[in-house]
């Protein structure tokens, strides 16, 4: 592949504003706290020493970037809370996190996901070495590196987006290459304020953009995605990328054994996709490792009873549903986008699957 020069340098979703975080007189933590929120969500500060993750790393065919750590939609059943508790659990290790931080986060248990959200200071410096080490990892005969995904275990466009820009700075950097196959996950109509930039990378690179929607179900929606922007102004974003001549379609994901997997509700959301100018849809369903469990059981006991005891059943010894479930569920999905005149298996995210089973390799998908 051939590497080029590297550039220099919408719509709304629902937040709270940001406000400077207080002035605290106690000795200085050893993560600065950057913002916080109205509502109690704290922005902290972390320097990594690396944000692209390897196939070897993750167990995908692909390699990914998460500008952040944790995020502000709070989805109950979103596998990435282990994200959270790994970073944690590395930064305490290299002394990032002192002792008194590191009980603050394990008390907070799953809800540090969404109130304790890190933001990766110095992305571009870490990126560039990565890079390096990217393209030193080509396939010697010459042939195309491993694609790039960016929003495997964060949303890269969740309203903190707004205020630090690591997604569009990360975007800037990759439009400054050519060759490369980059995909970008997100439940944000933020993504359209970048249209220009993907622009410019698409002209050189391909890209998929997927957005994230489960349910044309407002009520139901809301129940489980406590902060996600709602499902009408999901579908106006897919359209406006469409409109602009971006490669988008839809990824639900993930489908949610009797709540969002009857066929008459998925090819609804199909076709609302298609009307909007998806060019692929994409379905996966649940997987219930136990950080998740937590988390998503409880939503499911309050406001759906009647289908715990599924649940039981289904998900009592495996994070996995049942395999004739999944295999019923492929076919479903497959009938859905040749009825709507979707492509059936397209896309990035049905052309690279994860080499082994595992939260490990949830976090790369």
């Amino acid at each position: 592949m051939k590497q080029t020069r590297r550039s220099d340098r919408p719509e709304q979703d629902d937040q709270l504003p940001l406000v400077p975080a207080p002035q605290v007189h106690a000795p200085r933590a050893a993560l600065p706290a950057l913002d916080q929120r109205l509502r109690g969500t704290t922005f902290l500060g972390l320097t990594p020493t690396s944000i692209l993750n390897s196939p070897q790393q993750t167990g995908t065919d692909f390699w990914s970037i998460n500008p952040y750590v944790g995020c502000e939609f709070g989805c109950s059943y979103c596998y990435a809370r282990y994200a959270h508790r790994y970073v944690v659990e590395r930064a305490h290790a290299r002394g990032a996190v002192s002792d008194a931080e590191f009980r603050e986060l394990q008390q907070a248990g799953g809800a540090a996901f969404e109130q304790r959200i890190f933001v990766k200071e110095h992305v571009l410096a870490a990126l560039d070495r990565d890079l390096r080490r990217y393209f030193r990892a080509a396939p010697v005969s010459g042939g195309p590196p491993a694609p790039i995904v960016i929003g495997t275990a964060t949303d890269p466009y969740q309203p903190a987006e707004r205020r630090f820009q690591l997604t569009r700075a990360i975007l800037e950097r990759l439009a400054g290459l050519e060759g490369l196959s980059i995909g970008i996950i997100t439940k944000s109509p933020l993504v359209t304020r970048d249209i220009p930039v993907l622009r410019r990378l698409a002209a050189h690179s391909d890209l998929e953009v997927y957005v994230s929607l489960i349910s044309l179900d407002a009520t139901l929606v809301r129940r489980v995605e406590r902060r996600s922007p709602l499902p009408a102004v999901r579908l106006r974003a897919l359209a406006r990328l469409t409109g602009a001549g971006i490669n988008a379609g839809l990824i639900v994901a993930p489908v949610l054994p009797g709540l969002t997997d009857d066929g008459p509700q998925l090819e609804a959301l199909f076709r609302a996709a298609r009307e909007a100018g998806a060019r692929f849809v994409h379905a996966g369903p649940l997987r219930l490792y136990a950080g998740v469990r937590e988390r998503f059981l409880p939503v499911l006991r309050t406001a759906f009873p009647d289908l715990v005891a599924r649940y039981a059943r289904a998900y009592g010894r495996a994070s996995s549903p049942p395999p004739e479930y999944a295999a019923a569920l492929a076919r479903r999905v497959e009938r859905l986008q040749a009825r709507v005149g979707l492509p059936v298996n397209c896309g990035m995210a049905d052309r690279y699957r994860p080499k082994r089973a595992g939260p490990q390799a949830e976090l790369g998908l």
